[in-house]
Protein backbone atom coordinates (compact mmCIF):
# COMPACT_ATOMS: atom_id res chain seq x y z
CA UNK A 1 0.00 0.00 0.00
CA UNK A 2 1.36 3.07 -0.94
CA UNK A 3 1.70 6.54 1.21
CA UNK A 4 -1.10 7.78 -1.29
CA UNK A 5 -3.32 5.07 -0.44
CA UNK A 6 -2.94 5.22 3.13
CA UNK A 7 -3.71 9.05 3.16
CA UNK A 8 -6.65 8.58 1.19
CA UNK A 9 -7.73 5.65 3.36
CA UNK A 10 -7.19 8.17 6.39
CA UNK A 11 -9.59 11.10 4.78
CA UNK A 12 -12.13 8.60 3.67
CA UNK A 13 -12.40 6.88 6.92
CA UNK A 14 -12.37 10.64 8.79
CA UNK A 15 -15.37 11.92 6.34
CA UNK A 16 -17.48 8.38 7.02
CA UNK A 17 -16.91 9.10 10.77
CA UNK A 18 -17.63 12.49 10.76
CA UNK A 19 -21.10 11.90 8.75
CA UNK A 20 -21.88 9.14 10.97
CA UNK A 21 -23.37 12.32 13.39
CA UNK A 22 -24.81 14.42 10.46
CA UNK A 23 -27.40 16.76 11.11
CA UNK A 24 -28.67 20.34 9.57
CA UNK A 25 -28.57 21.71 13.17
CA UNK A 26 -24.66 20.62 13.73
CA UNK A 27 -23.91 21.94 9.58
CA UNK A 28 -25.32 25.39 11.31
CA UNK A 29 -23.38 25.27 14.73
CA UNK A 30 -20.09 24.03 12.72
CA UNK A 31 -20.36 26.72 10.28
CA UNK A 32 -20.62 29.77 12.61
CA UNK A 33 -18.31 28.03 15.27
CA UNK A 34 -15.79 28.01 12.34
CA UNK A 35 -16.17 32.07 12.22
CA UNK A 36 -16.33 32.60 16.08
CA UNK A 37 -12.08 33.41 15.79
CA UNK A 38 -13.44 36.53 15.12
CA UNK A 39 -14.61 37.00 18.70
CA UNK A 40 -12.29 34.85 20.30
CA UNK A 41 -8.67 36.34 19.20
CA UNK A 42 -9.86 39.57 20.16
CA UNK A 43 -11.14 38.56 23.37
CA UNK A 44 -7.94 36.40 24.38
CA UNK A 45 -5.62 39.22 23.26
CA UNK A 46 -7.47 42.00 25.56
CA UNK A 47 -7.42 39.51 28.09
CA UNK A 48 -3.80 38.93 27.92
CA UNK A 49 -3.52 43.11 27.68
CA UNK A 50 -5.51 43.28 30.80
CA UNK A 51 -3.38 41.10 32.91
CA UNK A 52 -0.54 43.03 31.54
CA UNK A 53 0.64 40.12 30.01
CA UNK A 54 3.59 41.09 27.61
CA UNK A 55 3.06 37.49 25.10
CA UNK A 56 -0.10 39.63 23.90
CA UNK A 57 2.15 41.13 21.57
CA UNK A 58 3.96 38.11 20.13
CA UNK A 59 0.30 36.57 19.90
CA UNK A 60 -0.85 38.82 17.67
CA UNK A 61 1.89 38.52 15.79
CA UNK A 62 1.91 34.52 15.52
CA UNK A 63 -2.05 34.98 14.33
CA UNK A 64 -0.69 37.11 11.48
CA UNK A 65 2.09 34.84 10.59
CA UNK A 66 1.00 32.12 10.78
CA UNK A 67 -2.21 33.06 8.78
CA UNK A 68 -0.12 34.29 6.04
CA UNK A 69 2.33 30.88 6.09
CA UNK A 70 -0.71 28.77 5.73
CA UNK A 71 -2.52 30.79 3.10
CA UNK A 72 1.81 30.57 0.84
CA UNK A 73 1.70 27.15 1.31
CA UNK A 74 -2.05 27.19 0.10
CA UNK A 75 -1.27 28.67 -3.29
CA UNK A 76 1.90 26.91 -3.83
CA UNK A 77 0.17 23.26 -3.12
CA UNK A 78 -3.44 24.05 -4.82
CA UNK A 79 -4.97 21.23 -3.28
CA UNK A 80 -8.72 21.56 -4.01
CA UNK A 81 -11.47 21.27 -0.71
CA UNK A 82 -12.74 17.90 -0.63
CA UNK A 83 -16.43 19.56 -0.97
CA UNK A 84 -14.98 20.28 -4.89
CA UNK A 85 -14.01 17.03 -5.40
CA UNK A 86 -16.45 15.33 -7.37
CA UNK A 87 -15.27 11.81 -6.25
CA UNK A 88 -16.49 12.74 -2.52
CA UNK A 89 -19.95 13.98 -3.73
CA UNK A 90 -20.86 11.76 -0.52
CA UNK A 91 -19.56 13.74 1.90
CA UNK A 92 -21.11 16.54 4.42
CA UNK A 93 -20.95 19.72 2.86
CA UNK A 94 -22.47 23.13 4.44
CA UNK A 95 -20.98 25.64 1.03
CA UNK A 96 -17.80 25.01 -0.38
CA UNK A 97 -15.65 27.87 0.89
CA UNK A 98 -13.62 28.80 -1.89
CA UNK A 99 -9.41 28.93 -2.40
CA UNK A 100 -7.35 25.73 -1.36
CA UNK A 101 -7.60 22.83 1.05
CA UNK A 102 -4.14 22.08 2.19
CA UNK A 103 -3.05 23.28 4.93
CA UNK A 104 -6.29 24.19 6.95
CA UNK A 105 -5.47 27.96 7.86
CA UNK A 106 -7.75 26.83 10.99
CA UNK A 107 -5.88 24.31 11.88
CA UNK A 108 -2.04 26.38 11.38
CA UNK A 109 -3.54 29.97 12.67
CA UNK A 110 -5.10 28.51 16.12
CA UNK A 111 -3.21 25.55 17.26
CA UNK A 112 0.27 26.88 18.04
CA UNK A 113 -1.74 30.31 20.03
CA UNK A 114 -2.05 27.51 23.43
CA UNK A 115 1.61 28.32 23.70
CA UNK A 116 0.86 31.48 24.44
CA UNK A 117 -2.03 31.25 26.82
CA UNK A 118 0.04 28.73 29.03
CA UNK A 119 0.07 30.38 32.12
CA UNK A 120 -3.59 30.53 32.19
CA UNK A 121 -5.00 27.27 33.40
CA UNK A 122 -9.32 27.51 32.34
CA UNK A 123 -8.36 29.70 29.57
CA UNK A 124 -6.13 27.21 27.93
CA UNK A 125 -8.52 24.26 28.89
CA UNK A 126 -11.54 26.47 27.27
CA UNK A 127 -9.07 27.20 24.64
CA UNK A 128 -8.40 23.62 23.62
CA UNK A 129 -12.30 22.66 23.85
CA UNK A 130 -13.09 25.52 21.66
CA UNK A 131 -9.90 24.30 19.25
CA UNK A 132 -11.06 20.89 18.97
CA UNK A 133 -14.09 21.84 17.70
CA UNK A 134 -13.17 24.29 15.30
CA UNK A 135 -10.69 21.61 13.83
CA UNK A 136 -13.84 18.78 14.37
CA UNK A 137 -16.07 21.01 12.16
CA UNK A 138 -13.69 21.84 9.29
CA UNK A 139 -13.84 17.91 8.35
CA UNK A 140 -17.16 17.82 9.64
CA UNK A 141 -18.07 20.21 7.00
CA UNK A 142 -16.13 19.14 3.99
CA UNK A 143 -14.03 21.87 4.12
CA UNK A 144 -10.55 20.06 4.97
CA UNK A 145 -9.42 16.93 4.82
CA UNK A 146 -8.09 15.00 8.11
CA UNK A 147 -4.51 15.33 7.05
CA UNK A 148 -5.40 18.94 6.02
CA UNK A 149 -6.33 19.50 9.14
CA UNK A 150 -3.04 17.80 11.35
CA UNK A 151 -0.50 19.37 8.97
CA UNK A 152 -1.74 22.37 9.70
CA UNK A 153 -1.93 21.69 13.31
CA UNK A 154 1.40 20.59 12.92
CA UNK A 155 3.27 23.42 10.95
CA UNK A 156 1.72 25.55 13.65
CA UNK A 157 2.95 24.37 16.58
CA UNK A 158 6.16 24.05 14.68
CA UNK A 159 5.61 28.19 13.85
CA UNK A 160 4.52 29.10 17.04
CA UNK A 161 6.93 27.53 18.85
CA UNK A 162 9.93 29.30 17.31
CA UNK A 163 7.90 32.64 17.88
CA UNK A 164 7.57 31.04 21.55
CA UNK A 165 11.26 30.97 21.23
CA UNK A 166 12.05 34.80 20.05
CA UNK A 167 9.36 35.92 22.67
CA UNK A 168 11.49 38.56 24.95
CA UNK A 169 12.65 39.68 21.87
CA UNK A 170 9.50 40.11 20.25
CA UNK A 171 7.56 41.22 23.42
CA UNK A 172 10.78 43.98 24.15
CA UNK A 173 10.25 45.37 20.93
CA UNK A 174 5.75 45.54 21.09
CA UNK A 175 5.68 47.15 24.61
CA UNK A 176 8.47 49.56 23.52
CA UNK A 177 5.68 50.42 20.78
CA UNK A 178 2.85 50.95 23.01
CA UNK A 179 4.68 52.98 25.24
CA UNK A 180 5.48 54.96 22.68
CA UNK A 181 1.65 55.41 21.65
CA UNK A 182 -0.12 55.33 25.04
CA UNK A 183 2.69 56.80 26.75
CA UNK A 184 1.26 56.07 29.80
CA UNK A 185 3.12 52.28 31.04
CA UNK A 186 6.42 51.57 30.70
CA UNK A 187 7.04 48.29 29.38
CA UNK A 188 8.26 46.96 32.42
CA UNK A 189 4.57 47.29 33.92
CA UNK A 190 3.81 44.37 31.28
CA UNK A 191 4.79 41.06 32.75
CA UNK A 192 6.56 38.91 30.73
Amino acid sequence: MTAENIISAINTGAFGMVKEVYSPALNLVMHYWASSFFIVLPAIAIYLFYKKDKNVFVFAIAVVLLYVIADLIKMLVKEPRPCDVTSLSWINTYGCEGGYSFPSDHAMTLTGLALFINNYKYLRVLYLAWLIMVLFGRVYLGQHYFTDVVAGAVLSMVGAGILYKCRNWINTIGGRILYRILGSRTPKELRG
